[in-house]
């Protein structure tokens, strides 16, 4: 399996601007960047009205994950040896997905098959700057998912 991607040569500034415009498209009433200390973009957050109240979400980029999977893919050589401990690549190709990603479920909002603050749940931030997936992945939360008779749900 290749890397999606794994080719850009899309600068990260040119992939951002791209998510913010779609953003901003379905609604997004505030738009700003987090950066990393070397001046690389390292989240997009935003906010988004739902009924009465605005919702505060975050996008986050894991750049130490993207230059693993191309160091893991060089190393089994699905990728050329260039790209190994490419930063700037990483970053470029993690944007990119980030962008695709974005772009497909917003399609799915515009289809009014879902919202947007499911689509956008897990990322949604608190006042501590904490996403929702982080409040509960450490406190089992499979837990909180089950309710009620199980039996229903191994049909």
């Amino acid at each position: 399996m290749t890397i999606k991607n794994y080719t850009t040569k899309i600068v990260v500034e040119k992939t951002v601007a791209e998510i913010e415009s779609i953003l901003a498209k379905h609604g997004a009433l505030k738009i700003q960047k987090e950066y990393y200390g070397d001046g690389s973009v390292k989240g997009i957050a935003f906010i988004v009205q739902v009924n009465e109240q605005q919702i505060p979400f975050v996008l986050p980029i894991d750049l130490d994950a993207w230059i693993a999977l191309l160091n893991r893919a060089v190393d089994e050589g699905k990728l050329p040896k260039r790209f190994h401990n490419d930063s700037a690549q990483g970053a470029r190709i993690g944007w990119r997905v980030i962008k695709d990603w974005v772009d497909a479920q917003l399609a799915l909002v515009e289809t009014q098959t879902v919202k947007i603050e499911q689509v956008f749940m897990p990322y949604a931030m608190n006042s501590n700057g904490k996403t929702l997936y982080d409040q509960i992945s450490g406190n089992n939360w499979g837990n909180l998912l089950i309710e009620g008779n199980t039996e229903e749900m191994k049909k």
